[in-house]
């Protein structure tokens, strides 16, 4: 499975693309920062990084499309930048029909070191270890990007998240665990809470709406 993700960022966009074989090993296939001027108008900015998206997207060919999903911070200027861009990789990856994910930064988290409020050293670390690679790939919107295509992989591969709901199942059930009381390993719990916790903000967001 060839996934592309995207860090998403008007001024470093990070992609990077992996390619995931069912047992999950993961192999870099490329990664790149796409960057923008500052000092450009925005709608220069934008078609900037789309025409560097396009290019890749018509080089590697994946099969998914991953995103990181926009959370509202105190920053306006920096959100609004993020959103776009992600519309703009949602378009590119709708013109090329490909199905299209948003993974939470917790979600990414606990899928690749198995715990949902590592931060980006610990992150960029395991990435490197889950491709074989000899250092972190830099700046951290590299990382990132891989970070949310490996992610992705596992989890709609059919491996991560299969395995995780058959081990509930199987905990519920009464069969015996594998770890623990629930069936479940330190990893697929912290990746149980991340989920969680997304469908509880989002449902909490649609009540204020």
């Amino acid at each position: 499975m060839r996934v592309l993700g995207i860090d998403p960022g008007l001024t470093r966009c990070g992609v990077g693309v992996v390619d995931v074989s069912p047992n999950r090993t993961a192999k870099l296939v490329d990664v790149v920062v796409l960057r923008s001027p500052t000092d450009a108008p925005i709608e220069r900015r934008l078609a900037r990084i789309a025409d560097g998206l396009e290019a890749i997207f018509d080089e590697h060919r994946p099969q998914a499309v991953a995103l990181e999903r926009v959370f509202a911070r105190s920053d306006v200027s920096t959100i609004m930048g993020t959103a776009q861009i992600s519309g703009v990789a949602m378009l590119v990856a709708a013109r090329r029909e490909l199905p299209v994910a948003l993974h939470t930064p917790s979600e990414v988290k606990a899928a690749i070191t198995g715990y949902g409020r590592a931060d980006k050293k610990q992150v960029g670390a395991m990435v490197a270890r889950i491709l074989g690679l000899e250092s972190v790939p830099k700046p951290a919107d590299a990382a990132d990007a891989l970070a949310l295509a490996i992610c992705h992989a596992w989890r709609t591969g059919g491996v991560a998240g299969a395995a995780i709901r058959e081990a509930a199942v199987s905990g519920a059930s009464g069969a015996a665990p594998s770890t623990d009381a629930s069936g479940l390993t330190p990893a697929q719990r912290a990746w149980l809470a991340a989920e969680r916790s997304a469908a509880v903000s989002g449902a909490a967001r649609r009540l204020k709406e």
